[in-house]
């Protein structure tokens, strides 16, 4: 191999490590990735830009614009009214699979998930049954939904412009779906009389769900007329009276780490830890306030206050950022009043702390108006949402139709899939069924950057002759095992790869090896990339190789392990199944 297929094999491990470890974001990995590449020049600068014109990219923009009229118009209030209704938790877990798996056809998955996860935690909150029963069936339907349309995920559409770009014949927009709705029916039945039994069913209902539920950091402020005043925290053992546990003293500029033998004098901060009700009745009791809330006074309580719980969601631009800077004081009339962090103990201030992805806050909110534009940001899942009880609107009935246009207008091929996809966003917004501002600030534009930036990389491992290298070494292994050993071969390395990189980048790094090997085997390749968008569309072993798996693994509570116990065998049951379809449905000799 040339020096350049060497150092393009240098990157591609580099950039699995990276995304691998989700030290840093995905969308910044990839520009590395380009930077690298142009830098090396193994690339052109017009090579490495191509990707943000790919029509992939574009599309995804657009059908992200899309998702976000559906959602925001509310078209799907009365199927989550109607699911309100349902007690029995295995007739839940059914109905919320049956739901989603077919919006998940037309639907951003992540808006799916982060609009039915507080419906789904609230119904089980209700039935005093555990949500780990609930919400990763949820997850993994989506997906299924999601592959069986081109426009369903942005994976398939990656695949379908990166196997044009290699000479095949563009997929159609239900192309996907004969194979895509047989897979959903098994993996539903599955998760039902297997799956389901593989997950745990000891966690509570209550939020967050985790092995230390509902274990918020706050601050509490010593008043005037509190009882402890002048007491040692020690002698007022608040964990054994209150199940409150102090971990530190904040006295104006000064932060005591050990407290317990301090003496409580007026204006002192405690940052405590414990289940929310237990704090408020020891705030209630030892005649404090919560300290975030204090520039509040009575005069300003002239609306009516709640209290939400809201989690960061994955992808959020909030995402390291610290709660003093976010603005939800001036935005919404908020406060955070306390901070749930899976796995570990906060010791910051609360404006101190930088948000992570999962992180749960408890905010209380002045003014209930402000609830609907909190509920509209994507940056947050609103975990405590209040029921909605109108009717579906007029906006809903016409991004609905606007959305069954664009389908159709691109199924009948009478525009091709990215201009339908535009025009029925241009509709949308004329229409009002979303904001001028909505749009861009709901854009996923993390995925975008990446789907822009790593489609050089493809570029590269062809251009370098890596591609005819990796064909090789597949050919050597198959051996005389003929096409069908050479598609589980694509398949399992598509799926490996998935839950190490994420979908998008197995798909770049794998289409235009799949062409190649159906090439040289004499085959028609078009089967090989199917394997290849169906491995990458379905990832179901770990929480972070699909942004829905990681929304419930925080919400939640599972463990690592809880996703490969359930998920491993379901990636199997689809292996199995898609090497017998497969060939059935795009044959190796057509």
């Amino acid at each position: 191999m040339t020096w350049q297929a060497w150092a393009t094999v240098a990157v591609v491990v580099g950039a699995m490590a990276l995304f691998a470890s989700e030290k840093l974001r995905i969308d910044l990995v990839a520009l590395v990735v380009l930077g690298t590449l142009v830098v090396l020049g193994i690339v052109t600068p017009v090579e490495a830009l191509s990707g943000f014109s790919n029509e992939a990219t574009v599309t995804v923009a657009a059908m992200f614009a899309l998702s976000l009229g559906i959602e925001r118009s509310g078209v799907l209030d009365p199927l989550t009214r109607l699911l309100m209704r349902i007690r029995k938790p295995w007739l839940l877990t059914l109905a919320m699979m049956l739901a989603i798996a077919p919006l998940g056809a037309f639907v951003k998955n992540i808006a799916l998930v982060a609009t039915f996860l507080p419906l789904a935690l609230r119904v089980c909150q209700r039935t005093g049954t555990s949500p780990a029963g609930v919400l990763m069936p949820m997850a993994y339907a989506a997906q299924m939904g999601g592959v069986c349309t081109l426009i369903g995920t942005s994976s398939n559409l990656l695949t379908d412009s990166l196997a044009q770009q290699n000479g095949l014949a563009a997929f159609g927009v239900f192309e996907f779906t004969r194979l895509g709705v047989l897979l959903a029916v098994v993996g539903i039945a599955y998760l039902m009389l297997i799956g389901r039994h593989l997950l745990p069913k000891e966690i509570p209902a209550d939020l967050p769900q985790s092995t230390d539920a509902g274990k918020y950091v706050t601050e509490l402020e010593v008043v005037d007329g509190s009882p402890l005043l002048g007491t040692r925290i020690a002698e007022a053992r608040l964990g054994d009276q209150y199940g409150v546990y102090p971990l530190e003293l904040l006295r104006g500029d000064q932060r005591m780490w050990t407290p317990r033998e301090q003496e409580l004098k007026a204006g002192d901060v405690l940052l405590v830890r414990g289940d929310w009700e237990k704090i408020e009745e020891f705030r209630r009791r030892a005649k404090l306030r919560n300290a975030p809330e204090r520039r509040y006074t009575e005069a300003d309580d002239q609306h009516r206050r709640l209290i939400a719980e809201v989690m960061v969601a994955p992808a959020s631009p909030l995402e390291g950022q610290r709660i003093s800077d976010i603005g939800l004081d001036w935005r919404y009339r908020s406060t955070v009043l306390a901070v749930h962090r899976r796995g570990q103990v906060l010791r910051d201030k609360i404006s101190e702390i930088q948000l992570a992805v999962g992180d749960v806050l408890l905010i209380l909110v002045e003014d209930e108006s402000a609830m609907p534009e909190l509920r509209k940001n994507d940056a947050f899942i609103v975990l405590s949402e209040r029921e909605d009880v109108r009717g579906m609107s007029r906006k809903a009935w016409l991004a609905a139709s606007i959305m069954a246009g664009v389908v159709i207008v691109s199924g009948l091929h009478w525009l091709p899939i990215p201009m339908a996809a535009i025009c029925g966003a241009i509709i949308m917004a004329l229409t009002g069924c979303f904001g001028r501002k909505d749009v861009y600030e709901a854009m996923d534009w993390k995925i975008i950057v990446l789907l822009g930036a790593i489609l050089p990389l493809g570029i590269a491992i062809e251009k370098t002759g890596l591609s005819a290298v990796l064909v090789d070494e597949a050919m050597r292994l198959v051996g005389g095992h003929g096409p069908l050993a050479a598609l589980l071969v694509v398949y399992l390395l598509t799926a490996l790869l998935t839950e190490l990189m994420g979908h998008n980048p197995s798909v770049v790094l794998m289409v235009g090896i799949a062409v190649s090997i159906g090439h040289a085997m004499g085959v028609d390749p078009r089967p090989f990339v199917v394997a290849v968008a169906f491995a990458a569309a379905t990832s179901f072993a770990t929480p972070v190789g699909y942004p829905t798996n990681t929304m419930v693994y925080y919400a939640g509570g599972y463990r690592f392990t809880d996703f490969m116990k359930v998920g491993i065998p379901l990636i199997a049951i689809f292996c199995a199944l898609s090497m017998w379809l497969i060939p059935i449905f795009w044959p190796f000799h057509p």
